[in-house]
């Protein structure tokens, strides 16, 4: 589950960091700015739970739980609140979904192995 759930929490930081450098803090016009700033400050939070993952802590799983839950949340909001679409027709959220699922469905089996 870490090594898994790091690569993918560093997938994640690498386009939230292109997007820092595309568009700034505000890469979504679409989005309020405090969707956007949730969605940028993932940039630094992706990398500090793989980081932590990878460096065996529990802190790791910690974060990575918070970090997935807020951004389902964050992502779901955005969905069907501004977008008014739904979980079939975005196979982003879909893979948000299955990846927040791990994240949760696995920690807690993992995160009593970790120091």
């Amino acid at each position: 589950m870490c090594a898994t759930a790091a690569v993918l929490l560093l997938v994640g930081a690498v386009s939230h960091v292109t997007d820092l450098l595309h568009y700034g803090l505000q890469p979504y016009d679409w989005a309020p700015r405090w969707l956007n700033f949730y969605w940028s400050s993932l940039a630094l939070l992706d990398l500090l739970a793989a980081a932590l993952l990878i460096s065996g802590k529990r802190r790791g799983t910690d974060l990575a739980c918070v970090i997935m839950a807020t951004d389902l949340a964050a992502n779901w909001y955005a969905t069907y609140g501004i977008q008014h679409s739904n979980l079939a027709a975005q196979p982003g959220l879909q893979r948000l979904v299955a990846f927040t699922a791990f994240v949760l469905g696995t920690a807690p089996f993992v995160r009593r192995h970790l120091s």
